[in-house]
């Protein structure tokens, strides 16, 4: 972007914020790039660059990005660029075809709806002008902030298996005994649903951004026409979860129960590594919890479960929408969470803690935009509270907790819902109460005659006056 561009955007009041958020956006993708070099693997923004040309890891997520970005377009420039995108990716499979390059990896699409997202960026630097510029480069910036999202988590993962040898699954292990280890209960049930079951359960575990854009364009549907971006909406809370999450995969790693107590999954993992390869049809065997040594390459990705945190957003972001998107909202969340725990990719514990991570953040945003009071602050303090505790629950108490599971499961319960109940109460009180509806005032009727108009005293009237008053 040229500098005398740059500076003219940041001098707008409402822009100057944008713009802060989007440098300090590229930093966080620069840092994470080079600490992907030093392990010798591509960064973020070697990754998005290649997709430009390359066959992209998912095709779905850059055409849910363009989405984003369109609805900033008027309904003809969105034909003309969903057109365009179409036309780009026919050339290029066009392209690959006569050049005998099969795709093994991702998608034989999605590089022209990667294209025409930067072309709105050109568009709005060099032929828009005032507010319509800023409103192009926020819906640029929302369409490719989804898409880096996706390469920023795959840079973090790598990190956490990199820099994290030993993992603290026999603790979380230990600890979900006072829910009934879920995990190797759903497990068993996924299996006896073979082979409908375990497949549609994969798609939607996979396709959950798409399903946060769908969900989001619903919200952001007026944009065109208003001109602006809702204060709040779900694409916000959906990024800040997948940067903050991460963060804590450091503090408290576990890979899950399919890596650890099974074969592995995603190509990572294997009975060289398990401590034993029992999962889900017996339980490990109850002992006092140790750190254990695994792989270099499987993430260490369990502590919270951000693909349950991201459905409770959709779900919650999708109560005021309608009938089809409610339900829709609700399967993505119970589907969400039976594959979580169907695979072994988590937990029961991991569920729970993702949950109230959600719901804090949902509640720090919400209380950021609306200014923040006593009703805010207590919510996400009792949030960070809870979330702590069962963190530090899971790896200082876990013996306890297994040994007496009737008091853990449900104080774990209790307080995961206490959550939930102090958000739907909070949030109750912080919508605007209805407007009552106005009055609606009598009609007045005129009388049909008066003292004045009967003149001196005994004199008969001789104006004559009807209702109407003519």
């Amino acid at each position: 972007m040229p500098p005398r561009v740059f500076s003219r955007i940041c001098r707008q009041p409402r822009a100057r914020l944008w713009a802060v958020a989007g440098v300090a956006a590229l930093a966080f993708l620069v840092v994470l790039e080079i600490a992907a070099r030093r392990y010798g693997e591509r960064g973020p923004l070697t990754n998005q660059a290649r997709e430009a040309v390359f066959a992209p890891a998912s095709g779905p997520l850059l055409y849910a990005g363009l989405a984003l970005t369109m609805v900033v377009l008027t309904w003809r420039q969105r034909f003309v660029a969903a057109g365009a995108a179409i036309g780009i990716d026919l050339a290029f499979a066009l392209v690959r075809w006569a050049a005998g390059a099969t795709v093994t990896e991702g998608h034989s699409f999605g590089n022209g709806a990667l294209w025409v997202i930067l072309g709105c960026a050109v568009v709005a630097l060099t032929r828009r002008t005032g507010p319509d510029r800023v409103l192009l480069l926020k819906g640029v910036g929302l369409g490719l902030l989804l898409v880096a999202g996706r390469k920023t988590g795959d840079a973090w993962l790598l990190i956490t298996s990199r820099t994290r040898p030993d993992v603290l699954d026999p603790y979380v292990a230990t600890a979900d005994r006072a829910l009934g280890n879920p995990s190797w209960v759903m497990g068993r049930l996924v299996e006896a649903t073979a082979p409908v079951g375990p497949h549609l359960l994969d798609w939607v575990y996979a396709q959950l951004a798409v399903a946060a854009a769908v969900a989001a364009l619903y919200q952001l549907r007026n944009v065109a026409d208003e001109r602006r971006f809702p204060r709040h909406h779900l694409v916000r809370t959906f990024l800040l979860i997948g940067l903050l999450g991460p963060a804590v995969y450091m503090i408290f790693p576990v890979v899950g129960p399919v890596f650890l107590y099974g074969t592995g999954a995603f190509g990572t993992g294997g009975e060289e590594w398990a401590v034993a390869t029992i999962w889900p049809d017996a339980l490990p065997p109850l002992a006092p919890p140790h750190p254990v040594t695994y792989d270099g390459v499987t993430p260490r990705n369990c502590m919270p479960s951000l693909h349950t945190a991201w459905a409770v957003t959709i779900f919650i972001h999708t109560r005021r929408s309608p009938r089809l998107l409610r339900y829709a909202g609700t399967f993505w969340l119970v589907a969400t969470l039976t594959a979580t725990l169907g695979f072994g990719y988590h937990y029961g514990i991991d569920l729970l803690a993702g949950v109230v991570f959600a719901v804090t953040i949902e509640a720090a945003l919400r209380s950021f935009d609306r200014g923040w009071d006593r009703s805010g602050t207590v919510l996400v303090a009792h949030g960070a509270a809870v979330f702590a505790a069962i963190l530090a629950s899971s790896r200082y108490l876990s013996l306890e907790m297994a040994r007496d599971p009737w008091v853990f499961g449900p104080l774990l319960l209790l307080a995961t819902a206490s959550v939930v109940h102090g958000y739907v109460r909070a949030t109750r009180r912080w919508e605007p109460a209805p407007a009552a509806p106005a009055p609606q005032a009598e009609p007045r009727l005129e009388p049909a005659w008066t003292p004045a108009a009967q003149g001196p005293v005994g004199a008969k009237s001789t104006t004559v006056h009807s209702a109407t008053g003519r």
